[in-house]
């Protein structure tokens, strides 16, 4: 065997490349299943919460999330936080 095709180096490869099918097998997978769950929110197929096996599954997380909370300053919080990040910038 050549010195560049060590014993290690074909393993590591067949082992690299077992596992890239493997997880490409496994994504077209979960890909095919999402494809069949396409049914509106409410519905009885919607809220039956099993795959076509019946083994459970996770509820889809919500579209929407929280609102961006927003926080008023009065004049003298809002100098004293210039002067606090005026400090933090200047390294003391």
């Amino acid at each position: 065997m050549p010195e560049y095709k060590t014993l290690s180096r074909t393993t590591g490869a067949t082992v690299l490349t077992l596992v890239a099918v493997a997880c490409a097998a496994g994504l077209a997978d979960v890909l095919r299943r999402r494809r069949g769950r396409t049914h509106a929110p409410g519905t009885p197929e919607a809220d039956e919460r099993h795959t076509p096996h019946g083994a459970p599954t996770i509820p889809r997380q919500r579209e929407t999330g929280p609102l961006a909370e927003a926080v008023r300053l009065t004049p003298a919080e809002r100098d004293a936080f210039a002067v606090l990040v005026r400090r933090l910038s200047e390294g003391d």
